[in-house]
């Protein structure tokens, strides 16, 4: 053992020696001054631990995060698809009291009626309706909507019914342009480069007043299908051509969008 081992064992055995001579008191002494000058940071330690422990217990894993996502996300998408319905309720029970309001007031007999088909090669053309010869519907009746004529029944069944739709070329109809003495046949035509059909007024005079916005209704000729005053339009532009003018009339009904018909079982 060298020298400077000699040294620093000597130091602890004389600081070891110092301190157990110390009294009971002054080694409290000792103490209370150590923890006064450490007390404030070893707070602080635990303050700091303390919250680090609260944190760490309110994380929560990327599990239970995504978990509860994906409820937030279908409680949402219940809540759009609650709204959506409700909206589409109301627009229903809009377009329904619609209809009976019209019906109380019409001056035709009406039976009510839905349109149950609608084929893609004919949309313009043709639909179906569920009544039939069982609810007094015959071929060659008016069917309609509050707006306007829809068309006129051809094949009925027991409870099931083709219609003719105005728009097509086939369904033919006596009219007149309101404020006017012209008189003329309207009917559905096929237009190169549109995918639906535009109602023409034909056979007016070619030196015809007619301008946008008139409206049109059925003329009502004697013996003829459609009962007189229906609304089929309104004029959209007018043509003189040689030997006479034509309109173009935008339809009153929606053809694109029919729902609920009603077919004219006579007057009331």
């Amino acid at each position: 053992m060298n020298k400077l081992h000699f040294f620093l064992l000597g130091v602890a055995v004389f600081t070891a020696v110092v301190f157990l001579s110390f009294s009971s008191e002054r080694m409290r002494s000792w103490q209370s001054g150590y923890l006064r000058v450490s007390g404030p940071a070893l707070q602080a330690g635990s303050a700091i631990s303390g919250r680090v422990a609260k944190l760490q217990k309110g994380l929560k894993t990327l599990d239970q995060l995504e978990e509860e996502n994906a409820a937030l996300s279908a409680q949402n998408n219940e809540l759009r698809a609650s709204s959506q319905l409700f909206g589409n309720l109301e627009s229903e029970n809009k377009r329904l009291r619609a209809a009976l309001d019209y019906r109380e007031r019409s001056a035709f007999k009406l039976l009510p009626a839905q349109i149950i088909g609608r084929d893609a090669s004919s949309w313009w053309n043709t639909v179906k309706i569920n009544r039939g010869f069982a609810q007094n519907v015959d071929a060659a009746q008016p069917v309609l909507t509050a707006e306007g004529l829809v068309g006129r029944t051809t094949t009925v069944s027991k409870d099931i019914s083709i219609v003719l739709l105005l728009t097509d070329e086939n369904c033919q109809v006596a009219a007149r342009v309101e404020g006017t003495n012209e008189q003329g046949i309207l009917s559905g035509q096929r237009v190169a480069g549109n995918s639906s059909p535009e109602l023409v007024l034909n056979f007016l005079n070619r030196e015809a007043n007619l301008q946008p916005g008139m409206k049109v209704f059925t003329a009502g000729v004697s013996g003829a299908v459609f009962p007189a005053g229906i609304p089929l339009g309104v004029i959209k532009e007018f043509r003189a051509r040689e030997l006479d003018g034509q309109a173009i009339v935008e339809p009153s009904a929606d053809f694109s969008r029919l729902e609920d018909v009603f077919v004219v079982l006579g007057s009331q």
